[in-house]
């Protein structure tokens, strides 16, 4: 979120951050977008007593009341039902800790490791009903080195999560991205193929 945020305050990005909304009363970024001068909210899950349609109804009526186009996903745990997804279709983004299709769900940097992966990485995707299988807008590839531990490996893949999440936001923003027919449509001149992979400099692995 804070990446987002920041990369937002170019006058050149195509999207403004209007409204941090969480599902935390106590999420820490609600204090940040405060102080940065950004509408907050907050739906307490909790106060919906496991009643997934209505906590999402309250969701939608407060992102139609701040005129939300863009929803972006940042470290909001629950999954959304498909009534919800399908409302917000091509709206909706997510970022993945994981070279999606590869570890869907959860502990994925442990599950990278434990498979002996030599590669990792995030990816920026739409969301769809399926978990974690949404069209990918952008992906960033990371090295895997032979002492990593899943808290090595996850803050490399942070770094990562930062660098693409900002550049996908733009091109949905800009139209240079967009999901048609189940998958993402790029403008050539505005996003070539290569740029849907950051890859960053794999020598910090070398030797190790």
């Amino acid at each position: 979120m804070v990446a987002l945020t920041e990369a937002a305050r170019d006058p050149a990005f195509p999207a403004e951050i209007a409204l941090v909304l969480s599902n935390q009363p106590d999420a820490g970024g609600l204090d940040y977008a405060r102080k940065a001068g950004i509408a907050t909210a907050v739906v307490d899950h909790k106060a919906f007593a496991g009643d997934r349609g209505a906590f999402e109804e309250a969701l939608q009526k407060v992102l139609v009341e701040h005129d939300i186009e863009l929803v972006c996903l940042a470290g909001f745990m629950r999954v959304l039902t498909p009534v919800f997804v399908t409302r917000w279709t091509g709206r909706l983004l997510n970022i993945h800790p994981s070279l999606l299709p590869a570890f869907r769900g959860l502990d994925t940097h442990a599950r990278a490791l434990a498979a002996g992966v030599r590669i990792h990485g995030c990816t920026v995707h739409f969301v769809t009903p399926e978990l974690d299988e949404g069209p990918v807008i952008m992906q960033a590839a990371v090295p895997v080195a032979a002492d990593d531990t899943a808290e090595t490996l996850a803050a490399r893949v942070l770094a990562q999560e930062h660098v693409i999440y900002p550049a996908a936001l733009a091109r949905v923003a800009s139209g240079s991205a967009r999901l048609a027919e189940g998958r993402v449509i790029t403008d050539a001149d505005k996003m070539p193929a290569a740029a849907a992979l950051v890859v960053p400099d794999l020598s910090e692995a070398a030797g190790k």
